[in-house]
């Protein structure tokens, strides 16, 4: 279950949240009647709208992310996302981009590769610098190889990896936010636990 108390839909105010409540679950209270349409429980979008502030600074990134005006092709976008949802441990920004890529008819060696990207072939050479820098970005916090940025820049533009650069940021503080709150895929328990050792040891 989700750590934090999931507001019912008549006691939230805010105008925004309930267009975008309409929008993702119709005319249902999302905590009574849980589900979207990719098969998550919705309670990403019941959590937010706890603190409308943070809801809307996190439709605003939506809404950025997607426009026109984006100059990062969008592939590469969904690629890094898929990345820093594996990199962080984030089952639910991994599977929910993973999607994403498969809509923009994506190779699904693209997609089935990423855990072990560094060592695949089936990459050109933008999909790896973008893969190696969101690795910098997440896996290093921010300790990037003058190299690596070098061979960025011979292939994005500064606009283009400013972008690169705020998407996987962004999306790092969402996987995280998503596995500390045990949010939609991310409600598991920690795989890291000790094994009690048998009652009896056969000899």
């Amino acid at each position: 279950m989700p750590r934090l108390t999931q507001p019912h839909r008549p006691h939230l105010a805010s105008a925004e949240i309930q267009a975008v409540f309409q929008r993702v679950f119709g005319d249902r209270d999302p905590v009574d009647e849980p589900g979207t349409e990719t098969g998550t429980p919705g309670n990403w979008w019941t959590t937010m709208a706890i603190e409308p502030g943070i809801f809307h600074l996190i439709e605003l990134r939506h809404e950025w992310q997607k426009s026109p005006e984006r100059k990062l092709d969008r592939v590469l976008r969904e690629l890094a996302i898929v990345r820093v949802g594996w990199a962080r441990g984030s089952q639910f920004v991994f599977s929910q981009h993973c999607k994403l890529l498969r809509r923009l008819g994506v190779d699904e060696q693209w997609i089935s590769r990423i855990p072990d990207w560094a060592t695949a072939t089936c990459y050109d050479q933008r999909a790896r610098m973008v893969l190696g820098y969101v690795d910098d970005l997440v896996l290093a916090s921010g300790r990037v190889p003058d190299a690596r940025f070098a061979d960025l820049k011979g292939a994005l533009s500064d606009v283009e990896i400013l972008e690169l650069t705020f998407l996987a940021c962004t999306y790092d503080m969402s996987a995280t936010m998503s596995r500390a709150l045990r949010l939609e895929f991310d409600d598991r328990p920690d795989p890291v636990v000790e094994v009690a050792v048998p009652a009896e040891v056969p000899r």
